[in-house]
């Protein structure tokens, strides 16, 4: 039997050795490990012939570095993100990249959680002064968790965990995620807010844990923080760049924010001249998330494990970048695959609050084939908002949609229909539902229908969502107001569901509508509702 060659490469952060010992135990394979490949030509030159590469955060795997791994089939990354992994590059040499996404919940969840008791107690503020010498007990007098009200931005997995632990202390739990089902919510008995200024502006604590996106960067900024309680103390062990530091560099020192502690930063690490180093009552820890025994052993070994996986026995778990599918099957669901997570994406944007359920249903040609993993790419699509999308894949889409309370089902109608082939996509709660649907023309994809009303446009670009009293003169002021903020209309579908009734406009725009745009749309007489759509590649 021929031998696979697997590199576990990094900058002195190996993977655990029990991994590594899993890994060496196979006949079949030859391991060889490096700890010493920070350069990209040291892990170019690594990296020719081997079949798979292990990597934790600090080894990269360029474009470069594909290019020359002629063998290369499958890069394990140790650990969630995978940033240092060019997925484009390796999509296009056919390589699999995996990831562990649920490998460090406990950990950071427990770091979080140790940030805000050092925090409330001001314990690396004490230590320091034993250090130096001193018996100062009165200037670090804390304050106690209990009956304190915590918010919890983003109920995910490591939120879910913070917030148990933090019942266990006493605490009156408040939670802000857009995408937790109220059901959801009551299990885990915390208290659902439906907007961000109210879930914090009577929390004593805020602990975050979403990912960055263009939503949530700065998120907390000086204005939310100025709704904020006086003296509220906020924790981040999430993701740099969900709190505007200069804004908190400035209320802590005039005391509005009473004390922040910080895993995470936008530049890591943090340069000179970063504002919150000579900020008063902070508590600084570099990165420290995953950074536990059990933790490390556990991303170690679920990575080891899918990589013998793939390569014995070509089993795809975890995959940031490819389904698990045989090839014929593949051959005839790829184009819907892909179309299927746009329309997730979509429909994540105009979804009502608090989703319950998401359903997908196939009609014509489409509905006799195993579309299994196009409704699962319609939830991975619609999951990487509220999830980020190196949390969510094909795999792991179902378990993350019932960590959100969401409902997920797909029916089939192998029975001709309007379209030769449809995906229609239902989002919703008792209260509102969004659909969207979508088919092909010619090979290429289009919307054809937005809550129950036929459009056309091609999913591609910014598309801007009006909803109006059916009324002569809407489309000229929707033209004016663009043009005089020099926005361009590429193209246009009208529907409405009766004369007189509610009118839908669809544009396609060259350019993506800022908020000033936005707020003049909404002043003109009759316009009832506006979303503004990015179509993601």
């Amino acid at each position: 039997m021929a031998k696979f060659k697997i590199l576990i490469a990094g900058n002195n952060d190996p993977i655990s050795t029990i991994g590594i010992d899993l890994l060496k135990t196979e006949p079949s394979f030859d391991v060889v490990v490096n700890m010493n490949l920070k350069a990209e030509d040291a892990m170019i030159e690594a990296s020719r012939d081997v079949h798979a590469i292990i990597v934790r955060s600090g080894a990269k795997v360029t474009a470069k570095v594909l290019d020359a791994a002629k063998n290369l089939k499958v890069v394990g990354r140790a650990g969630v993100g995978v940033d240092n992994i060019d997925i484009p590059a390796a999509s296009k040499h056919g390589v699999v990249v995996m990831n562990t996404p649920g490998g460090n919940t406990i950990s950071t969840a427990e770091q979080a959680f140790t940030l805000m008791m050092a925090l409330s107690r001001k314990t690396p503020q004490a230590h320091a002064s034993i250090v130096a010498g001193k018996w100062d007990r009165k200037s670090f007098s804390g304050t106690e968790v209990n009956k304190k009200t915590l918010a919890v931005l983003g109920m995910g997995r490591i939120g879910t965990e913070f917030a148990k632990r933090a019942q266990a202390f006493g605490m009156k739990v408040v939670a802000y995620d857009p995408y937790l089902s109220a059901n959801r919510a009551q299990m885990l008995n915390v208290e659902l807010r439906d907007n961000l200024d109210d879930a914090v502006k009577d929390a004593d604590f805020i602990t975050m844990h979403m990912p960055l996106t263009a939503e949530t960067k700065h998120m907390l900024n000086e204005t939310r923080l100025r709704h904020c309680k006086k003296g509220v103390r906020v924790i981040n062990c999430a993701r740099g760049g969900l709190i505007d530091d200069n804004a908190l560099a400035k209320l802590l020192v005039e005391g509005q924010v009473g004390g922040a502690a910080l895993d995470v930063y936008e530049v890591e690490p943090p340069p000179a001249d970063y504002p919150l180093l000579k900020a008063p009552n902070v508590v600084f820890t570099p990165h420290l998330g995953a950074s536990t025994e059990e933790a490390q052993e556990s991303v170690g070994i679920e990575i080891a494990e899918q990589v013998k996986a793939n390569l014995l026995e070509g089993t795809v778990v975890n995959a940031i970048n490819m389904p698990n599918v045989d090839p014929k099957t593949l051959a005839e669901i790829g184009p819907f695959l892909r179309f299927g997570e746009i329309l997730g994406r979509l429909i994540s944007q105009i979804a009502p609050q608090r989703a319950e359920f998401l359903r997908v249903n196939y009609s014509g040609n489409l509905g006799k084939l195993d579309t299994t993993l196009v409704s699962r790419g319609v939830l991975k699509g619609y999951l990487e908002r509220p999830m980020g999308a190196d949390q969510v894949n094909l795999i792991n889409a179902i378990s993350s949609a019932e960590n959100l309370g969401l409902r997920f089902t797909e029916s089939r109608l192998p029975e001709p229909c309007e379209f030769s082939d449809l995906i229609e996509v239902h989002v919703g709660n008792a209260a509102q539902t969004a659909v969207i649907a979508g088919s092909f023309f010619g090979g290429d994809p289009r919307i054809v229908r937005i809550n129950g009303r036929r459009v056309e446009a091609k999913p591609e670009g910014t598309l801007l969502l009006l909803e109006n009293t059916d009324q002569p003169g809407m489309i000229g002021a929707y033209g004016t107001i663009l043009g005089k903020h020099k926005v361009n209309i590429a193209n246009m579908s009208l529907s409405r569901n009766v004369e007189g009734g509610t009118a839908l406009t669809l544009l396609t725009l060259d350019t993506t509508p800022n908020e000033a745009v936005l707020n003049d749309l909404k002043k003109i007489e009759g316009v009832k509702n506006i979303h503004c759509v990015v179509v993601e590649a």
